[in-house]
């Protein structure tokens, strides 16, 4: 984790109220799929905006973030040539192990960017099948990547760009049709991610999730992102998540 002065490359609209930045930073860095980084939009602003690490190509960064807030008002405006703070690579990743081969990627909203550092990281190594819910045509994006999956199944909320299904509903249709995979890697809503939960526990399949919450700091010390878990305790979303094995979490 370090604080860089980031340069922004480029800040364009790829769908309805979705954007995507590109940082270039002063020097390589590694990081592992799934995890974040807190980008300090400046002004009155103190908090950073947590967005999720779409890409990483040598120096350059991408983040794809949601219109929500006046933080991310602020940060389309930005145009090329703007510095920026961005701390990053925080909280911990997605982590495929050997023997799982068949990868499973299940998303919904925002929750499909950190998906797509999943496929670029192991995509060339793994068999992964992309199940990709929007709320309908007009969010579509990220298809490039995703389509460089072996299989590729991108739904709508309202029929108007592919099948008028959910991601999970998607998923567990191949589960049936046979198409099994070792491991599941999710990323969208809490409701999705409930579903997701109940259709991989009914057949027996490893899933990991990772969760969208509301975060101050980022690093773990104001405690805003605490999460329940199944054994009683609570965990840090920002810390020691965001992803979580999906039987270890209350969604």
């Amino acid at each position: 984790m370090k604080d860089y002065i980031g340069t922004i490359v480029k800040n364009e609209k790829i769908a309805e109220n979705i954007y995507a930045v590109t940082f270039a930073l002063e020097e390589d860095v590694k990081v592992r799929c799934g995890q974040f980084g807190n980008i300090a939009v400046g002004g009155t602003h103190l908090l950073r905006r947590p967005i999720a690490i779409c890409k990483m190509e040598g120096r350059e960064v991408t983040f794809c973030y949601q219109i929500k807030g006046e933080g991310t008002q602020i940060l389309k405006t930005m145009g090329a040539g703007t510095r920026l703070n961005v701390l990053l690579p925080l909280g911990n990743g997605f982590y495929v192990e050997e023997n799982e081969q068949k990868i499973a990627l299940v998303g919904g909203g925002v929750g499909v960017f950190p998906l797509i550092s999943v496929l670029r990281e192991y995509g060339a190594t793994k068999e992964i099948a992309a199940y990709i819910g929007y709320r309908n045509k007009g969010a579509v994006c990220g298809v490039e990547e995703f389509g460089k999956a072996k299989r590729f199944v991108a739904v709508t909320d309202d029929g108007s760009y592919g099948e008028q299904m959910n991601a999970v509903q998607a998923f567990v249709r191949d589960v049936e049709n046979g198409n099994r995979p070792d491991v599941v890697l999710a990323c969208g809503p809490t409701p999705m991610l409930r579903a997701l939960k109940a259709a991989v526990e009914e057949e027996n399949i490893p899933c990991y999730v990772s969760l969208e919450e509301r975060m101050g700091c980022g690093i773990g010390a104001c405690v805003v992102c605490v999460c329940d878990l199944t054994n009683g305790k609570r965990a840090r979303v920002c810390k020691d998540g965001p992803v979580f094995n999906a039987k270890d979490v209350v969604l």
